[in-house]
This record gives structure tokens, C-alpha cells and sequence, in this order.
């Protein structure tokens, strides 16, 4: 790791009303409402794979403000387990579950809403919970037997839905995000608006205190369109000369780039660029700060990933996580779709870097809802036991290579062709999203431009590339696999 310029290696509800409750449930599709006396209402959906499917319960209070819920339900097959939740803490004993709310989203104005949810697993089927209970009151309402898993052929026997689920018209353009829309995370994926698994592949900026110069519309053009890349990754360092020195003006940078990538049909992904101090806790101030500024501005942008800490180190896995439930409510509170990386310890290596790994994560998951775990390497350094947990970790947690090298994780030194081939072929196989470090001319193996170009106008084709450069574009710019239907 060096300093400058680039040091950022390795590495529910209710209250007091007794009111009974409107409840919606839905496993899979359709949507089926049971209809109640006021209070509250719920809606249970799911979204199931092999083994396994994510929940999603909503609710908003009719009734008299609230402080504190706890929803529980029972789940009818004894093989349904709450694997991992966000938004509320949960309990589980034999079938039955009990949630209750986070300091956050305790309190309930009369008309507001809160939305939690889990990963489940299950044996042999994936029905809706028998009941639900609200503070210790039983909600009203039948609940509707949910449809088994999808197969490959339906049964023949089955009836056609009377009404038809809601669907997302095709897309009217060609750009990734024409085509994908608002993203979300299902399951271990990152998912577009027809809630299908897909791949982003993009670049990250350099540091925008250095490298400011190379993100004009000239190069944005190339990235768009010569790379055909679908990402943009907004590189924002906070110390080293970065954000603590200008809040304002770094702000307004950031937010500048996120117009030039929607412009272009990519998604922008906004990266508070922590490394020294490894702490994030010693930027909370600065991130709630910033996250409450560029997420009220770009609320209304379907192009908008959130990155909230760059590479942690040094620190444990509970601090990095105290940090994210701090700051994704801020976020949240302007923007509650877009998508939030949360970086793991160890330089963002799942704890890999620092003798752990990614269990830490997986048995005290942030407690927040479509938020994905950040992953680096860089691929001269970082080889086949990091590769090992990245493919153990993806069968159990949403992942998100928001950098990675092909050289050493100094940002320098030569290609390493062959572990930069093998760790891309298993982020396609993973269908892992990735942002190379770095679209610039650093004077270093990283960089994807010859050292000069940006102060040229040049930068489209393979003569102002170098290695990386050509390495990447190459990468980048085979077809996207974009499932609409």
C-alpha cells in the first residue's frame, strides 16, 4: 500500500391500538390480500430458490403511534429456519419466530410504514407462516397456502391465477440501466427490476483529489461506450487530501459524476473512501454527513449504489458493523431502494487478510435489508485460498467486488494475467458485480491509461491503454448478460 496517489490496498406494530390487522400474504406470486378491521397492515412476500428464500414483511400503522413491536408467526413446515434478518433482531424456537424492531425503526407515527426481512431456509416446501402476532395480539385474516416452489414444467392441474401478477414493461433503451432499472438484492444476488440475477462490470476513478482530470465527458464516452462498462465506480477518499478538506466541494464532485453516468446508461456507485485509519467509527460524523447530503439529492436516481466504508482494517467485524447500522438509516431515510455495500474487515478481504473469514458476517449479519458484503484482491497477491472463501462466502452472502487489481495490492508491479483470468471467470461464474481500480494514468501497473492521457482528449481504443488497461476493456467489453424475462 502507498499513500499517494492511491493508498487503498489489500488487503412492526403496532401499539397501543388492539385494533385487528389488514394482512396481505404472499409466498411467491401472486399477491393475496385478507382484508380486516383497521390497525395495522401487513404484506408477506417471498422470493424462493433451491432451499432456500428471502422475506419481506411490511407493515404500516393505522392505529395510535407506536415505540416499540415485536411481530411473531409460525412457521407451518418445521424445516423453515431464519437464516439471516435485517431490520429487526430475530429469535426462533422449533417453528416459532419473534422480531422485534431496531432503535431506528421502533417508533411509528399513526400512517407510517417500516419493512423488515430474512433469508430462510427450507425442506420441502415454502408456505406462508400459519399466523402473526403483534405485540402479543393475533392478527386477523386468513392466511392464503403459498404455491410451492417453481418448477421447470408447472402442474398440469394448475389453475391460471385470476389476477395476473404485476409486471415490469420491457425496457425502452439499451443502456444498462434502460435495461435493469432499480436494482435490489434477492437472496445472494444482485438482482434488476425483473428481479433477475445479473452482473455488473465496471471501472473505479482514482482518487478525485488527484485525478479529477480524467473524468470529462470524453472519457465517460469511452468507458460507456467503447468499454460498453455499466459502472461507474465514484472514488471519494476522505482523508489523504480528500473530503475532510472540502466537504462542500468533494459533494458536488461526487454528485457531478453521478449526472455524467446516468447520462451514460451506467450506475454510479458512491464510494466514501476510507483507509487510514482503518477505523470507520472515526468517520461517522463525516459519513452520516455526507450520505444524508448525496442521498437526498440522488433519491429519485435509479442509477445509485451506496458505498459506505471502503477498506476497514484493523478493527473488528462488530465495530464495521455498528458503523453500517449507524449510517444506512441515514441513508435510508432519503433513499430506502437503492442498494448499500457494507466493506468487511481486513481491507475488505471478508476478514481473509487479518487470519478470519467470512463465518464473522454470516452469524452477525447487518441488521439492515438490500444491502450486499464488499470484497477486494488484487490478483498478484491475493491468489487461491482468497478465491476459496470468496466461493464458500457466495453461497451464503451477497457479494460485491467494488475493487480489485490486477497487479499487487500496492496498486503496482506487474500483470498477473493468469490469477486476474481465474479470479474474473469465477466473479462471471458467481455473477459477482466488479469496479477494476483504476480508470486513470497513474503513474503505476493499475492504471488503465498510459501515464499523460488525460491531459490529452484521446481516449477511446487500445493506444492509450496499457496492460491493465487492455486487459480490462477486453473483459468489459464482452456481452452482458441481462435476463428481462
Amino acid at each position: 500500500m502507498i499513500s499517494i496517489p492511491r493508498p487503498s490496498r489489500r488487503g412492526l406494530l403496532v401499539g397501543g391500538a388492539v385494533g385487528a390487522l389488514a394482512l396481505a400474504a404472499t409466498a411467491l406470486l401472486p399477491m393475496t390480500n385478507a382484508m380486516a378491521a383497521t390497525g395495522c397492515a401487513v404484506t408477506y412476500t417471498t422470493n424462493s430458490w433451491p432451499g432456500g428464500f428471502t422475506a419481506t414483511v411490511s407493515i404500516k400503522n393505522l392505529g395510535d403511534p407506536v415505540n416499540n413491536w415485536a411481530l411473531g408467526f409460525t412457521f407451518p413446515d418445521p424445516g423453515q429456519r431464519v437464516v439471516q434478518g435485517w431490520s429487526a433482531t430475530y429469535q426462533q424456537s422449533g417453528s416459532a419466530v419473534t422480531a422485534r424492531n431496531l432503535d431506528y425503526n421502533g417508533t411509528l407515527a399513526t400512517g407510517a410504514s417500516t419493512t423488515i426481512g430474512f433469508n430462510g431456509s427450507w425442506t420441502s416446501a415454502n408456505p406462508s407462516p400459519i399466523s402473526f402476532t403483534l405485540n402479543g395480539t393475533t392478527c386477523t385474516g386468513g392466511i392464503v397456502p403459498t404455491t410451492p416452489p417453481p418448477t421447470s414444467t408447472p402442474p398440469p392441474t394448475a389453475p391460471p391465477p385470476t389476477t395476473p401478477p404485476p409486471t415490469t414493461p420491457p425496457p425502452t433503451g439499451t443502456t444498462p440501466v434502460a435495461i435493469n432499472g432499480q436494482l435490489r438484492v434477492c437472496g445472494v444476488n444482485l438482482c434488476n427490476q425483473y428481479g433477475k440475477p445479473i452482473q455488473l462490470r465496471g471501472m473505479s476513478t482514482h482518487g478525485l483529489q488527484w485525478f479529477a482530470q480524467c473524468y470529462n465527458d470524453a472519457s465517460l464516452n469511452a468507458l460507456a461506450d467503447d468499454w460498453q462498462a455499466d459502472l461507474l465506480r465514484i472514488s471519494m477518499y476522505v482523508q489523504e487530501q480528500g473530503y475532510e478538506t472540502n466537504p462542500t466541494g468533494f459533494t458536488n464532485q461526487v454528485n457531478t459524476l453521478v449526472d455524467k453516468a446516468e447520462a451514460r446508461g451506467m450506475y454510479a456507485l458512491i464510494d466514501f473512501h476510507t483507509l487510514t485509519p482503518g477505523d470507520p467509527m472515526y468517520n461517522l460524523d463525516r459519513a452520516k454527513t455526507f450520505f444524508a447530503a448525496v442521498s437526498a439529492r440522488n433519491a429519485a436516481r435509479k442509477n445509485v449504489i451506496y458505498e459506505i466504508t471502503n477498506e476497514p482494517n484493523g478493527v473488528s467485524w462488530s465495530t464495521i458493523r455498528s458503523y453500517a447500522e449507524q449510517v444506512i438509516p441515514v441513508i435510508r431515510a432519503n433513499d430506502p431502494d437503492a442498494v448499500v455495500v457494507v466493506g468487511t474487515r481486513g481491507w475488505s478481504s471478508l476478514g481473509v487478510s487479518e487470519g478470519g473469514n467470512s463465518d464473522e458476517i454470516v452469524n452477525n449479519p447487518v441488521r439492515a435489508d438490500n444491502i450486499m458484503y464488499t470484497f477486494h484482491f488484487y490478483a498478484a497477491s491475493h491468489r487461491d485460498n482468497y478465491r476459496n472463501e470468496v466461493r464458500r462466502a457466495a453461497a451464503r452472502l451477497p457479494l460485491f467486488v467494488t475493487e480489485f487489481g490486477t497487479v499487487t495490492y500496492t496498486g503496482d508491479g506487474a500483470v498477473d494475467t493468469a490469477s486476474s483470468t481465474a479470479w474474473l471467470d469465477l466473479l462471471d461464474q458467481l455473477k459477482i458485480s466488479y469496479a477494476n481500480w483504476t480508470y486513470s494514468d497513474a503513474s503505476e501497473g493499475s492504471a488503465a491509461f498510459k501515464p499523460g492521457t488525460c491531459s490529452g482528449g484521446t481516449y477511446a481504443g487500445t493506444s492509450v491503454l496499457t496492460e491493465s488497461g487492455n486487459f480490462l476493456r477486453n473483459r468489459i467489453r464482452t456481452p452482458d448478460d441481462f435476463p428481462t424475462a
